[in-house]
């Protein structure tokens, strides 16, 4: 009977050394896949945290994101989204070849690598001009106006901007630009209206929407809001910048229109994500400025998109609003006497008090997309991969 209990222990020490074995061995892996049969890339993949079990600390640049099949890293950036202190997205940018699926998963490594703690996609607040708030990535830059200049116009300080529309920095260089030329400009050793190289600052926005600004249309005209109150940075990194902006309402025959702006720009992309929430807003109006209405407007319905190629400044630029699902109600080429209010709009449903778009541009001396056609070919594009996104699945696997 002795013997037995000792057979027994053995073989329960032996199952449970081989149970442990197995929940050691059992590793989350990231199954991503790619629905479309075109080769797909700079695409970004979101992976809520919680459903990895990482052992996550205050050394997040030394997770990396493995290719199980190459053994390849991937540049990866960690977001807190919502701002309490704990890490909710994993972000990576997955090349994914036609119909294809593949697997990854966190791994942790000895040595940094330097190219994922580069701000690549960046933004921030700029006291230093006014009360900007500027971003960019590899591909475009953006700003728009605070508090402290629409306090000037209204005081009729020189050098005020009363505006919510969204400017355009025509960059022709991969590295950020936004520091660089704000600080030759305030310190007066050079100006972004120039370009010595790299690009400038030659858009104007003034009170249009610019490259998609908002506005609520009040019978035949349209109601904007100013410049933005408050401004909170979430992220910076190698995959995305994101912040939020917020807006006080506006008054118009009763009826008050307020804004928080949602606004991302991830590596690669052309177009900045808006996501808007509004309240009691059946129908936002989102637009780009028509300049002097020597452009081109195309629209489809069908895809989802609106662009305008306009000549500018020597060169020629398009821009451009897409909105993903059956969002996109409506057009409306609105052409006034009116300075700066000229707009091409895309009309856009709200659905639970917000409203998701994409815009953004193109300059022909960046090199990227050089004709009008080559411009509305990646917008379709576009389209088709934010209706149809790469899948992403946390799997159990030993």
């Amino acid at each position: 009977m002795k013997h037995f209990f000792k057979a027994l222990l053995s073989l329960s020490t032996i199952a449970l050394l081989h149970s442990c074995a197995e929940k050691q061995e059992t590793e989350n892996i990231i199954l991503v896949k790619n629905p479309l049969k075109i080769d797909r890339s700079f695409e970004t993949v979101e992976v809520d945290t919680r459903k990895l079990n990482l052992n996550i600390d205050d050394s997040l640049q030394y997770f990396q994101i493995l290719n199980l099949k190459t053994k390849d890293t991937l540049t990866s950036q960690f977001v807190d989204e919502d701002g309490d202190g704990t890490i909710d997205l994993l972000l990576f940018q997955p090349p994914m070849e036609s119909l294809s699926e593949k697997k990854f998963k966190v791994i942790k490594t000895a040595t940094l690598r330097k190219k994922d703690t580069i701000n690549r996609c960046f933004s921030r607040f700029v006291p230093e001009r006014t009360d900007d708030y500027a971003w960019e990535n590899n591909k475009v830059a953006f700003r728009t106006y605070g508090p402290t200049a629409r306090k000037m116009v209204e005081d009729n300080i020189k050098g005020g901007t009363l505006s919510s529309g969204i400017d355009a920095w025509l960059k022709k260089v991969e590295y950020p630009i936004i520091d660089k030329w704000y600080e030759k400009t305030v310190t007066g050793k050079g100006s972004y209206h120039e370009d010595t190289g790299e690009g400038l600052d030659n858009y104007h926005v003034g009170a249009s929407r610019g490259v998609g600004g908002t506005a609520l249309k009040k019978d035949s005209t349209y109601l904007s809001n100013t410049n933005f109150d408050s401004w909170k940075t979430i992220t910076n990194g190698p995959i995305r910048t994101s912040f939020v902006l917020t807006y006080k309402a506006v008054d118009s025959s009763g009826q008050k229109f307020s804004e928080e702006k949602h606004i991302s720009l991830d590596y690669g992309s052309n177009l900045s994500k808006f996501k808007i929430l509004v309240d009691k807003v059946d129908t936002l109006s989102v637009g780009v400025t028509l300049h002097e209405n020597q452009g081109e407007t195309t629209t489809s319905k069908k895809e989802g998109w609106v662009s305008y190629w306009e000549p500018h400044e020597g060169s020629e630029l398009g821009t451009g609003i897409v909105a993903p699902g059956n969002t996109l109600l409506g057009f409306d080429k609105y052409v006034t006497s009116r300075k700066d209010l000229s707009n091409l709009y895309a009309h856009l449903k709200t659905r639970n008090n917000e409203v998701v778009y994409y815009a953004g541009f193109s300059w022909k001396e960046s090199g990227e997309f050089t004709t009008k056609e080559a411009w509305e070919n990646y917008l379709t594009s576009f389209s088709e991969k934010i209706n149809s996104p790469l899948s992403v699945e946390v799997i159990a696997e030993k």
